[in-house]
């Protein structure tokens, strides 16, 4: 599992228009080539009077896999590019699909790939581009009477509680990056004097938007 990987949020659509040719790019996250392709070919029937249905998409389950199509378009001037701008802001998991009206005026090698480059960046900026982060849940039970150190050391370290659950003790779920476990339940065993039971859960992917901050 990869311990960190951009990808998108949200599904997105954005417009624009370039001597009189019509752009409108759709945008989705996927997690298969199976998902992708249905979303393309969905993309295709809603716009299936386009002059151009232009698609890229890149997945990364384990073999990465990157698919792009020009779709009549010159040979480079327009799926590659929207490639590209995909892996310049080093998203995965996302399908992105151009749609071209043609608008009676030749752009040009040099226009269309700054056209659909421009429809990719504008669509993946609109998706919302978020970071996911693998994290291991950890569990702690400790008396009522050394949760409150153990609490500011937490907030303190800007660690995530992601559950506390007040019984005969306290019970709480931390979410710790992935490879970090060992050095958090050291810190822990150190502020509780070693009077908390410390387990590790299973592990899992947390949402920080592009500055970091946690979404869910």
């Amino acid at each position: 599992m990869l311990l960190e990987y951009k990808t998108v949020l949200n599904t997105a659509a954005t417009e624009f228009e370039e001597k009189k040719s019509r752009f409108i790019t759709n945008v989705k996250p996927v997690v298969s080539e199976e998902e992708a392709a249905a979303f393309i070919n969905e993309i295709k029937s809603k716009y299936w009077n386009a002059t151009h249905n232009v698609y890229a998409y890149v997945l990364n389950r384990g073999t990465p896999v990157q698919r792009f199509s020009d779709d009549g378009e010159p040979s480079g001037t327009a799926g590659m590019p929207a490639l590209e701008v995909i892996r310049r802001m080093g998203v995965q998991d996302v399908a992105l699909v151009v749609t071209r009206y043609f608008g009676g005026t030749l752009l040009g090698a040099s226009g269309l790939i700054r056209a659909y480059s421009r429809g990719a960046s504008e669509g993946l900026a609109a998706a919302e581009v978020i970071i996911r982060k693998l994290c291991v849940n950890i569990f702690i039970m400790l008396e009522y009477t050394l949760f409150g150190k153990l609490q500011n050391m937490l907030m303190l370290k800007g660690n995530i509680i992601k559950d506390v659950q007040y019984g005969q003790d306290v019970e709480l779920t931390v979410l710790i990056e992935d490879g970090k476990e060992e050095a958090f339940i050291k810190a822990v065993v150190e502020n509780t004097s070693g009077r908390a039971v410390i387990q590790c859960g299973d592990k899992e992917y947390i949402t920080l938007d592009s500055g970091g901050k946690l979404l869910r």
